[in-house]
């Protein structure tokens, strides 16, 4: 019989191996293909799916495996810049429910060859809510399974072809426990009246909307800040353009190619000549010598350029709370005292912080309060900000009564800096 978990996650199971796969077959063609999604639509329940990508290798994010199970049918694995589209399968999977680990990872790559789910159960969110101490899928696996889950090639190159046939069992045992995960989970959910609210997080997830790319997308250069001078930026800027045009290219991760490291040494020297850019032992990586001319051209360009970059840029962020002592005084207050109630809120519930409650979501109210403050007030800042009903449910008292405590009365305006 299942002992019950001390932590009231549940059952504990005797540790057993994971199941041992035959051969392995990898799905490539269209004909494959059609007769695979027949045999998915005479299955029956939930899908599992997942999606191997090549970060880190490659430039795309694109899915260069992606994995299906479900009962009654059994595993597939499909080579999706093979195949192309998926628009078939989507056509017979999408009302039903699909379970991910980490679903927010996977969602884009998914899209871009057609499948679009409209309802899922994320295995991984669902951990964290359930306040499991570590959410890796190898770890929830044998915590609610009691199975051992090797993970020994999650960060693989999954754009090399073939695949080895160890990878592929890797990569089919990632989905055929995940409907029994699913369950387990479920159960768990259910127990500590938390299901509900998982509804609503994996609701949020599907209609996340994408960032459109910045503009000025070089900025996030690692070490950009020890960059001195606008002439200075004007080279890494063009460093950075020369090195992601060349990088999508080829279809290869930019810091593959350079480091940012060496972006930030080569505009921070700014070299003389192309020698002096080859002698230069900060300027490193794979490219690095191979495309010499392309870097130098980058440095000379902006060297030249007339199109100087500002030194700071405004955005709609809140500052560093680190500075709010000094820039914001009540604002730091108020920061303090409602993270503490907030963390109580979390323990109560035994829900991560960040689940309860986007810590930049609350910076920015603790930045600038509505005005006046006021239940209703906070309650409709919230909603603007993309928080749950459930979230605010649990929160927006708790931070108006933490507001009050920092000195501020309910009714007052804010006094966040202009």
């Amino acid at each position: 019989m299942d002992s019950a978990r001390p932590d009231g996650a549940g059952p504990v199971v005797a540790e057993a191996a994971a199941p041992v796969h035959a051969l392995m077959r990898v799905i490539d063609s269209r004909e494959d293909y059609l007769s695979a999604v027949a045999a998915i639509a005479s299955g029956h329940g939930p899908l599992a799916i997942d999606a191997e990508r090549a970060s880190g290798f490659r430039y795309s994010q694109r899915a260069y495996l992606i994995q299906v199970y479900r009962r009654g049918a059994g595993i597939f694995l499909f080579d999706p810049p093979a195949i192309g589209s998926f628009d078939e399968l989507n056509e017979i999977i999408r009302d039903d429910e699909w379970i991910l680990h980490a679903a927010s990872q996977d969602l884009a790559c998914l899209r871009e060859v057609g499948l679009h789910p409209t309802h899922i159960f994320d295995t991984e969110l669902g951990a964290r809510l359930a306040g499991l101490p570590r959410v890796g899928l190898g770890t929830v696996v044998e915590s609610l399974l009691g199975i051992h889950l090797a993970k020994e090639h999650s960060a693989a190159d999954w754009s090399t072809r073939p695949l080895p046939q160890s990878w592929l069992v890797y990569a089919a045992l990632d989905v055929e426990l995940l409907v029994d995960l699913r369950e387990a989970m479920g159960g768990v959910l259910q127990s500590q009246r938390k299901s509900g609210i998982a509804e609503q997080e994996f609701a949020a997830v599907l209609s996340r909307e994408v960032k459109p790319a910045k503009a000025d997308a070089w900025r996030r250069i690692t070490g950009l800040s020890t960059v001195r001078g606008t002439r200075n930026l004007a080279v890494a800027r063009e460093l950075w353009i020369a090195r992601d045009e060349y990088a999508r290219a080829i279809d290869t991760s930019p810091g593959r190619l350079v480091p940012d490291s060496s972006l930030v040494a080569a505009a921070r020297v700014l070299p003389e000549t192309k020698r002096d850019l080859a002698a230069l032992r900060e300027f490193n990586g794979r490219a690095s010598r191979s495309e010499l001319s392309r870097w130098w051209d980058a440095i000379e360009a902006g060297k030249a350029s007339a199109d100087l970059p500002v030194l700071h840029v405004a955005n709609d962020t809140v500052p560093p709370a680190r500075v709010w002592s000094d820039r914001n005084p009540p604002a730091d207050r108020r920061l303090r005292m409602s993270k503490t109630a907030i963390a109580e809120v979390s323990a109560l519930l035994d829900v991560p912080a960040e689940n309860l409650l986007l810590p930049e979501t609350l910076r920015r109210i603790a930045w600038a309060p509505p005005e006046p403050l006021d239940l209703a007030s906070l309650q409709q800042t919230l909603r603007e900000l993309a928080a749950r009903p459930w979230q605010i449910d649990a929160t927006a008292q708790v931070i108006v009564n933490a507001f009050v405590d920092a000195g501020q009365k309910p009714g007052d305006p804010g006094d966040a800096e202009s």
